[in-house]
């Protein structure tokens, strides 16, 4: 499973990978199929698929037949997280008059899972798997391991789409290429390269020893050189996605902490981690559970808990909104706390509600 994060991550800057990272995704599920796509609001701008539906997703994206789709509306109808079982979600009628799907079953594939992660941007990854009539529907046990996976996808596809999934030729290009505020830095904690959005968020950052990189943020600080001797120490970190309060008239913001694996590592030049800034904006709105593991690392059902208390709701009506006991939705709060740097549900509820669409914050500093 590690090997198989790296190569996410490594997708990500280098989109000629994503098939055979997709072939290995689908693999954990029995899936002989699979395509990311990136959506700006409908439409399809961006794909990559394995062999057997390339062709018919190039076709689905070049041709106008994504205009006769009517999966990305009825999803912002039907808004889910996670992984969903394409019979299971959409129905009957639907799927009969869908061309996507009615495509993939002349190939033989009977059966469709995915997901849609909306990002903070505005943009949606998808991801879509396919399997074969003759192995029987998919089931819930089929895709639990991706759920495992998923706030690595959501950062991977993050990634992918402001890079507009072409290959960055050297880190500054790259860099700028992100849109977002960013810096490259060592394993050993060393800043290489930063641009420009980064360089105008002073108050967010603290000098540090040795080119290093410090949040304001005492607890923050603390979560991200946690993360970098993880990643020095080659350990998977429980928390890639941090949370920054706001401070001093600056918005609170998310640094996410991506690391760059294999052929990434030489593309940024040597560099081992790539940090970058979601800033986000205070607002009333509640926040859905994709925009969550967008930001975070919460897993979907985290996710839903933590978006039914920004509502307003109980722990207790929170628990059963969710389907779960209220002893679990303790359980499922403590890690909510623990990966938002917040230490109770108060704080919890003030942070997520300024989890809101990423660039307004930025732009309200200027």
């Amino acid at each position: 499973m590690p090997a198989l994060i790296d190569r996410l991550y490594e997708a990500a800057f280098l989109p000629e990978l994503w098939p055979g990272v997709l072939d290995d995704l689908g693999s954990l599920s029995g899936s002989h199929a699979g395509t990311m796509f990136v959506f700006d609001g409908i439409r399809p701008i961006r794909f990559r698929a394995t062999e057997l539906v390339r062709e018919i997703t190039e076709r689905f994206c070049s041709s106008g037949q994504w205009m006769e789709s009517g999966r990305i509306p009825y999803y912002h109808r039907h808004p889910f997280t996670g992984f969903i079982i394409a019979q299971d979600y959409y129905p009957p009628e639907f799927l009969a008059a869908d061309i996507p799907f009615q495509n993939k079953r002349k190939l033989g594939l009977n059966g469709e899972m995915g997901t849609i992660i909306p990002m903070p941007g505005g943009e949606l990854a998808v991801y879509v798997f396919g399997k074969r009539e003759s192995d029987g529907p998919y089931v819930r046990n089929d895709i639990k391991v991706l759920e495992l996976l998923h706030p690595h996808m959501a950062r991977a596809g993050l990634i992918a789409a402001r890079l507009g999934m072409e290959r960055a030729q050297a880190m500054v290009s790259a860099l700028a290429a992100l849109g977002l505020p960013a810096a490259v830095m060592t394993v050993a904690g060393r800043v290489l390269a930063v641009n420009s959005l980064l360089e105008d968020m002073p108050r967010l950052f603290l000098p540090a020893a040795f080119g290093g990189l410090a949040i304001a943020d005492e607890r923050a600080n603390q979560l991200l050189q946690e993360t970098v001797a993880a990643s020095r120490g080659d350990r998977e970190p429980l928390v890639r996605s941090i949370p920054v309060a706001a401070r001093e008239g600056s918005p609170p913001v998310i640094l996410h902490v991506v690391p760059l694996r294999r052929a990434a590592h030489d593309v940024f030049s040597g560099a081992d981690i790539l940090v970058a800034a979601t800033a986000v904006s205070a607002t009333a709105l509640v926040p859905s559970p994709g925009i969550l593991t967008g930001l975070f690392d919460l897993t979907p059902a985290e996710a839903r808990l933590a978006s039914a208390l920004v509502a307003g709701r109980t722990l207790k009506e929170a628990a059963a909104e969710c389907g779960i006991t209220v002893k679990s939705s303790r359980g499922y709060l403590a890690r909510v706390l623990h990966k938002t740097g917040t230490g109770q549900q108060s704080q919890l509820v003030a942070l997520l509600k300024g989890a809101g669409p990423l660039g307004s914050a930025l732009n309200a500093q200027r």
